[in-house]
């Protein structure tokens, strides 16, 4: 039976970022992995805490009864009252459980809230360039993707903001730190941001996407979002804080000022389950419960990017500092991102052109390799530039 044509037509515009780890495969197969150098995935190279190691073996050996069955739809109580907490601890808003879902990973929150808030043919605005997947995930609920420019400096750009919105408009994703440009967005954009919001004629909900939350440099901190926006639904998880992604734990908080917030709790409740992903694996929630305070020492990855910036510079790129997460967004020295990534492909080096991410011209490059194969790779690097 053949495939549908909306996934037909999504598989030709799939993800740039697994087309090129498939390609890092097939060059190691030929060339040996020494000769290869893959800055394609966002995969963390750290290894979870093991403060979080030992609250997994200690929930396994407890084998409590019924830790394996079926749990309330939005997940534990417990662990729901826990990330309360912390969120009120974080923005100074009073959550409650109630506003707490457990989802599979940040990626399950935002189809959650999406599916929670969408109509056919409404809207979302995304900010350009943004993560690969998103627009996948407005589709998935019947939704229209209306894309964004940031400025030049990849920040939001409230006057083009404002002239996206529609009667349709019912979202905006935020995702700050931000992948793949790096960028954290300051205090200042996210309050110009909600004068903007506040002025449509009807509430649009912010999805911040926040993953990277924990990852910011040079004595920089992430602003809560939620605590000047008020209409945010947050998603998170710990699949990059802790060095989890394979576990696929994380959650959907909204924010206790969104409008109708009961109604919005029963419909992401609801959501949560017909999806098909019930919630958040019940042994990484007990995990979690233990953990909340954990998180992955980020100086490692501030130290690769200033040896990665460095470098390239040096060679005679143009190079922006990423802020936070842990990717650099590098102008290409062709207006062809693809061809340049073609020719660093040919050099051993695979990096992510940034037409996969809506803007072309520039390439992404992970730093979750280990930093002596980021020192090798420089060579190649150099030997694409100047070819």
């Amino acid at each position: 039976m053949p495939a549908s044509k909306t996934i037909t037509q999504q598989l030709e515009n799939a993800s740039w970022i697994r087309r090129m780890f498939e390609e890092g495969v097939r060059l190691k197969r030929e060339r040996g992995a020494d000769a290869v150098f893959d800055f394609s995935l966002g995969n963390p190279d750290v290894e979870p805490p093991p403060v979080v190691m030992d609250a997994l073996r200690r929930v396994v050996a407890a084998n409590r009864p019924g830790s394996h069955g079926y749990m309330p739809n939005p997940g534990y109580p417990q662990l729901r009252e826990a990330v309360a907490r912390k969120l009120q601890r974080e923005t100074g808003l009073e959550f409650t459980s109630e506003d707490v879902f457990m989802t599979v990973g940040s990626a399950g929150a935002c189809n959650v809230i999406l599916k929670s808030i969408l109509d056919p043919g409404d809207e979302i605005i995304v900010l350009m360039p943004c993560f690969s997947e998103y627009p996948f995930y407005i589709t998935n609920h019947g939704g229209c993707m209306v894309p964004v420019e940031t400025d030049v400096s990849f920040l939001p750009d409230v006057e083009r903001i404002a002239a996206a919105i529609t009667p349709r408009t019912r979202a905006l994703i935020l995702n700050t730190p931000n992948n793949p440009t790096g960028r954290v967005y300051p205090e200042s954009v996210l309050r110009d941001l909600q004068t903007t919001l506040s002025r449509a004629a009807q509430p649009i909900t912010v999805i911040s996407d926040e993953p990277y939350k924990h990852y910011v440099f040079d004595g920089k901190h992430q602003p809560e979002v939620a605590s000047f926006i008020a209409q945010t639904a947050i998603c998170n998880s710990w699949s990059k804080s802790l060095g989890l992604p394979g576990e696929r734990i994380g959650y959907l908080a909204l924010s206790p000022q969104l409008d109708d917030v009961a109604n919005l709790r029963r419909a992401c409740a609801f959501s949560n389950r017909t999806l098909g992903f019930i919630n958040a694996p019940a042994i990484w929630q007990w995990v979690m419960l233990e953990s909340l305070d954990e998180t992955i020492d980020a100086a490692p990855y501030e130290h690769k990017r200033n040896v990665l910036c460095d470098a390239l510079q040096a060679i005679g790129y143009d190079v922006t500092r990423p802020e936070g997460a842990f990717y650099v967004f590098l102008k290409t020295p062709i207006p062809d991102d693809i061809a340049f990534t073609k020719q660093l492909a040919e050099q051993g080096v695979l990096a992510v052109p940034g037409t996969g991410f809506g803007r072309s011209g520039y390439i992404r490059l992970s730093l979750t390799i280990p930093l002596e194969r980021i020192e090798k790779s420089i060579s190649g690097f150099e030997r694409a530039f100047l070819s």
